[in-house]
């Protein structure tokens, strides 16, 4: 393996200590203790694990964490109380829902309902439009601003950089790509209908690869020394453990280190990005709440690392 590995689960780590360093001092500056309200309706394991882990990460933050844990015949209107309530407490600067809902519920219905400055998912439609136009200050969907600091982070200035986006979706893909091209970028999204596929990503000096697909792009589809951003997570079964299962990315992972520049691994590299961002999208929400100056998020990852 000759690439460099962009080490998501340090960097999460760094970007964590940072934030809370921050809220120490907006504390004793202004007494204001940023807070997280997630909601959970069912049982969904995977999502009840999600949830003790934005909990326990934003208590180590030293943020307010408000957790609802709601059962599977809460109604659309109970929700929906209880999103307007969270809008008006003073104390809850961020507001999540965790999807996948249950079948029967309107997940957009409630999403929408959620308070612009306090979607600290980024999935409002509002946030969305200001981030696709460049007009006002959106909240980021958590996993491409994740993708972005580390890309800044490793890269310095992204201007003219070649850079593909393998996937369209709301969640990553398209967010990602207004986030590139709004560092100035030479951005293309690339997915399943895309002819000539290995053409388009042979060009890309960034590629970020978000399609849900086990290890679909193999090295010989990568530009020598580019930069490959790998957010797929996928459980395949374990190759030497019968019964077992391993975490691939989208990306081929050995073949492509072989030729990329850098490269993030998959467990330990964007996942952990994902929760730290969101605590650093309720901080943000905090600060822009109280007309106070936000935190400048590499900025502080640098300090943590002592740069």
């Amino acid at each position: 393996m000759t690439a460099t590995l962009l080490d998501g689960k340090a960097f999460a780590a760094a970007l964590r200590k940072g934030l809370s360093s921050f809220v120490d001092q907006l504390k004793q500056d202004h007494g204001l203790k940023p807070g997280l309200a997630v909601v959970l309706v069912g049982e969904d394991p995977a999502s009840q694990v999600y949830v003790r882990n934005k909990h326990q990460s934003t208590i180590e933050a030293g943020m307010a964490s408000f957790e609802y844990r709601l059962p599977d015949t809460t109604s659309q209107s109970e929700l929906e109380a209880l999103i307007d309530e969270l809008n008006e407490r003073s104390d809850v600067n961020g507001i999540l829902v965790q999807l996948p809902l249950p079948d029967g519920l309107d997940d957009r219905a409630l999403i929408e309902r959620i308070r612009v400055d306090k979607d600290v998912d980024g999935f409002h439609v509002e946030n969305v439009g200001m981030l696709a136009t460049g007009v006002g200050k959106p909240l980021v969907p958590c996993t491409p601003l994740g993708s972005l600091l580390i890309l800044q982070d490793h890269l310095g200035n992204l201007s003219g950089k070649n850079a593909v986006v393998l996937g369209r979706s709301n969640i990553v893909g398209k967010p990602m790509a207004q986030l590139l091209l709004s560092e100035n970028a030479t951005v293309e999204i690339c997915h399943s209908r895309t002819q000539d596929l290995a053409d388009h990503v042979r060009r890309a000096d960034i590629l970020v690869a978000a399609v849900g697909r086990p290890e679909m792009v193999p090295g010989d589809w990568i530009k020598p020394g580019a930069t490959v951003i790998d957010v797929g997570i996928n459980r395949i079964p374990h190759p030497e453990k019968p019964g077992k299962f391993k975490l691939v990315g989208d990306v081929h992972t050995a073949s492509c280190a072989e030729v990329a520049g850098a490269i993030t691994p998959v467990p330990g590299g964007i996942g952990p990005m994902t929760i730290a961002c969101l605590l650093a999208n309720t901080l943000t929400a905090t600060c822009r709440q109280h007309g106070l100056a936000e935190p400048d998020l590499l900025a502080l990852v640098r300090q943590a690392r002592g740069e």
